[in-house]
């Protein structure tokens, strides 16, 4: 048989509903006879497939199979039996780079083009994203018009476009979608919303928002010198649709968070976090207006003469402030939220007591309430 589908179209999981329910009317056995405590059948099990899998996907697979994990050993292979997902596919434009992920699941299928993953693989039901920003769009959407659901690693797009373009397909298509902001699930930040909600500090009508990227380089000119493709890379794929330009070490594999035409910056990197339990406390939307203020984005290039003025339109700069105005809300005043990066830092509240980092040491937010501040 060489498809897992019927003439009239019906999936194999369809399929495999249907003759369930026929085969349950004569015997019907409980799960736990056949497996024990923890099984899951393969009949419930997710087909997932990972796209951009050697550094954040790795972790983020890992997490969904439910492997175990050690400080000294890091992640290794477990029980199949209790896993609720069965990872097929692993795509990866770096087979080195991704070599320890292809330990973890030695039955997925490897590939380095997504294309070709999904045009060949039938069985996959769900793909993980988690690759450099400026390819999460392309990626996502032909996942989700093939009628795949999609978890995309935060930032989801690289621009507003990519957004609202995923979002109208995932509509039309029916599929679930998920951004990885995993912060928005920790108890702390629910706990936060709950105590601005219920009114401890008042009125927030001012936020403070930082972080201690980038940890990057950033405020750099394009890298020069065109060293050989490392073996095993794929080059013109982890380009995708960015402007063609040479291999460089400088990009791949962490760096590219820096660049213009690949990253979001520090803002795009960790405003995801940061912002996220400000956005959903105070329940905000669109700013009405911003101001912008960066380090050094043009430098002085000498040569002949006068020399002259260099724009560093490559990366992003190394530090920037950015002002935000919100509209007053229903029940809630307008508000004023400042972020920081690149070093900077808001003002040291007086409430706070000496020697007490402000918050982890690399983010943190000040809610500034007219009863008091919650940082």
């Amino acid at each position: 048989m060489k498809k897992n589908s019927t003439k009239n179209g019906v999936s194999r999981r369809k399929f495999l509903a249907g003759t369930a329910s026929t085969v349950a009317a004569f015997t019907i056995v409980p799960r736990r006879v056949l497996g024990g405590k923890g099984f899951v059948p393969p009949s419930e099990k997710v087909n997932v497939a990972g796209v951009g899998v050697g550094g954040m996907g790795r972790g983020n697979l890992a997490r969904m199979a439910l492997l175990d994990r050690t400080e000294e050993e890091g992640y290794k292979p477990t029980d199949e039996n209790i896993s609720p997902v069965n990872v097929v596919s692993l795509c990866d434009v770096d087979r080195n780079y991704s070599a320890r992920t292809y330990k973890l699941f030695p039955k997925a299928k490897v590939y380095d083009d997504y294309r070709k993953m999904l045009d060949k693989q039938k069985d996959i039901d769900a793909v993980l994203v988690a690759t450099p920003d400026h390819t999460h769009a392309v990626i996502a959407l032909k996942a989700i018009n093939m009628g795949k659901h999609v978890y995309v690693q935060k930032p989801m797009t690289y621009t507003v476009k990519e957004a609202r373009m995923l979002t109208e397909a995932a509509r039309k298509m029916g599929v679930a979608t998920q951004m990885g902001n995993q912060g928005h699930s920790n108890e702390g930040t629910r706990l936060i919303c709950e105590w601005i909600w219920d009114g401890a500090i008042g009125d927030v009508k001012e936020v403070d928002m930082w972080t201690n990227r980038p940890i990057w380089p950033q405020g750099i000119d394009r890298p020069t010198g065109t060293p050989p493709v490392p073996k095993g890379l794929n080059w013109d794929m982890w380009l995708g649709p960015a402007p063609t330009r040479a291999y460089n070490p400088a990009y791949h594999p962490r760096f590219w968070r820096g660049y213009w035409d690949f990253g979001t910056g520090a803002l795009g990197d960790m405003g995801c976090h940061v912002m996220d339990p400000v956005f959903w406390a105070l329940k905000l939307k669109y700013p009405t207006s911003f101001e912008a203020s960066v380090s050094r984005y043009m430098h002085y290039k000498p040569g002949d003469k006068w020399g002259s003025i260099v724009h560093d339109s490559d990366t992003y700069p190394n530090a920037s402030k950015i002002h935000y105005e919100f509209p007053a809300r229903e029940g809630m005043p307008a508000v004023t939220a400042n972020w920081y990066d690149g070093g900077l830092l808001p003002k040291r509240p007086e409430a706070l007591e000496a020697g007490r980092r402000m918050g982890d040491g690399s983010n943190g937010v000040f809610f500034h309430g007219t009863k008091g501040t919650i940082m």
